[in-house]
């Protein structure tokens, strides 16, 4: 049988001959009867030929012809490619619209969480070190007082440790406490005696290692440049304990003691009211002879 090609032959006929194939394909028990016998195709094209006219279709038996050939060819049917990687990549390309907008959103939260990850804890964990540094370098320059200096160094070496052994909690404390040095550094304020109706401007203690003694306290309160009176930490020697106060018990000598007492009695102003001062570079205030500085914080 002399084939006629694709470009040659009339679009019509292609479709009627794929058609005629279609035709074979849903008739299963026709086909499997007719190709796997022995009979002439002639057979089996005047099959064919009947269904088509039961339709009202002429089909030439040309056509009929190409088609029975067509199946036996395997032509106008869809072969899947092998399977290969570039047939994979087609796929997962084609099927995009299912699960690109998945991974989309899966890199999305991916990036969200790493730049959070980063700017809230690797980046603030990798900075501590040279924070560390910058902090001890400008404390230590403002430091004015040896047991200022003494007290950053103590913060600097538990640091440096913490640096080596990548201790976070210990880089933190380090922070914390030099944050806590720099504001009392910057703090500046005079102790000035309490003379307020109703309020003590001394007191005594009988402490408990002695019973025949006693310790006395004049009572102050820090008042800033401006006049505000500030809340400072102090620390009291009864308890060992730090509290944030705007009045505390500084420890006196009995001479001082009575001396402000008498100053009181006289008129209820007292003259002499500066006990002592707090200057900017110093952790603790500045007083003058006879006066211990030991403090209580309650009475």
């Amino acid at each position: 049988m002399n084939s006629v090609s694709g470009a040659q032959q009339p679009l019509d006929e292609i479709m009627l001959a794929m058609d005629v194939v279609d035709t074979l394909r849903h008739n299963s028990k026709l086909v499997d009867q007719e190709l796997s016998a022995d009979s002439r195709d002639e057979q089996l094209k005047e099959k064919l030929r009947r269904i088509y006219k039961a339709q009202g279709i002429e089909v030439p038996d040309h056509v009929l012809e190409e088609g029975v050939q067509a199946l036996r060819e395997d032509r106008f049917s869809y072969k899947p490619p092998p399977k290969s990687v570039s047939s994979w990549l087609a796929h997962l390309y084609v099927s995009r619209g299912r699960w690109g907008k998945w991974l989309t959103g899966g890199l999305g939260l991916v990036l969200l969480l790493w730049s959070a990850y980063f700017f809230m804890v690797a980046g603030p964990r990798s900075a501590m070190p040279d924070k560390i540094r910058s902090s001890y370098q400008t404390l230590w320059h403002n430091a004015k007082s040896e047991k200022a200096r003494q007290v950053i160094k103590r913060i600097q070496n538990e640091a440096e440790t913490a640096v080596e052994n990548g201790d976070e909690k210990g880089m933190k404390k380090a922070l914390i406490l030099f944050d806590k040095i720099r504001e009392r550094l910057d703090q500046q304020y005079s102790l000035r005696v309490v003379v307020r109706p109703g309020k003590r401007s001394g007191l005594w203690r009988v402490p408990d290692v002695n019973s025949s003694s006693r310790n006395y306290y004049i009572i102050v309160e820090p008042v800033g440049s401006d006049g505000t009176i500030l809340t400072v930490p102090v620390t009291s020697e009864e308890t060992g304990k730090e509290t944030m106060v705007s009045t505390w018990g500084v420890r006196v000598d009995k001479k001082i003691f009575e001396k402000i007492a008498a100053d009181k009695h006289d008129d209820g102003i007292i003259q002499d009211n500066i006990l002592g001062e707090k200057k900017k570079g110093y952790l603790l205030p500045e007083y003058p002879k006879h006066v211990g500085g030991g403090a209580i914080t309650s009475w």
